[in-house]
């Protein structure tokens, strides 16, 4: 049985909508996103810096998201929801995978530091401002990838976990504008999916 250690508004929501798209049977540790329990020496255990999720299989423990993904999507659905790599999408899952933690999310922590958890004296309005402006700029290649497409590779698979997820928060933050239409209605289509939704309802 497989087990995730879990805190609401993190990453580890990628990992709940993933099982619950293909429909894997899981335990869930659920912590409050507080040092209390994700700095203590119980959980240091499984993460030497106290984050989630991490992912316990048997006698194997992995965290990172996108590892925690690619792990899933091999060892228990024979690569389901990835493109094989001889399939003329792989090169393009790779790609919207990996930008999701390389380009989008590094602005996305930096907004949500500058805005929801320093107190407003510690918070800087010129490191915001760069970060916003940041995001916007990773955030038009994938409107304009999405261009006559439901999903980043066509079909819905891993890279939309990844980066789907990223773009869900990005415009709960108030980053995706009203001009980038296509990822608008990519968000739709996301927070539509009961997978999803069992997702962000933990949170």
């Amino acid at each position: 049985m497989l087990k995730l250690h879990f805190a609401p508004n993190s990453r580890a929501g990628r990992i709940v909508w993933l099982l619950e798209e293909l429909e894997l049977p899981y335990d869930i540790n659920k912590m409050s996103f507080h040092p209390k329990d994700l700095k203590s020496d119980e959980h240091r255990a499984r993460h030497p810096l106290g984050r989630v999720p991490v992912l316990e299989d048997g006698d194997i423990s992995i965290f990172e998201s996108g590892a925690i993904v690619d792990y899933i999507l091999e060892r228990h659905k024979n690569g389901g929801l990835k493109p094989a790599v001889a399939d003329p999408r792989f090169p393009a899952y790779l790609q919207w995978f990996h930008y999701c933690e390389g380009m989008v999310m590094p602005p996305v922590n930096t907004v949500v530091v500058h805005t929801l958890l320093l107190p407003e004296d510690r918070r800087d309005a010129n490191v915001l401002g760069q970060a916003q402006r940041l995001l916007t700029k990773a955030l038009e290649p994938v409107d304009e990838a999405l261009a006559g497409k439901d999903y980043l590779v066509g079909d819905f698979s891993g890279a939309d976990i990844m980066l789907g997820h990223a773009c869900f928060m990005a415009n709960r933050i108030g980053s995706v504008s009203d001009e980038m239409t296509n990822l608008k209605a990519y968000v739709a289509r996301i927070a539509a999916r009961p997978a999803f939704q069992k997702a962000i309802a933990m949170a």
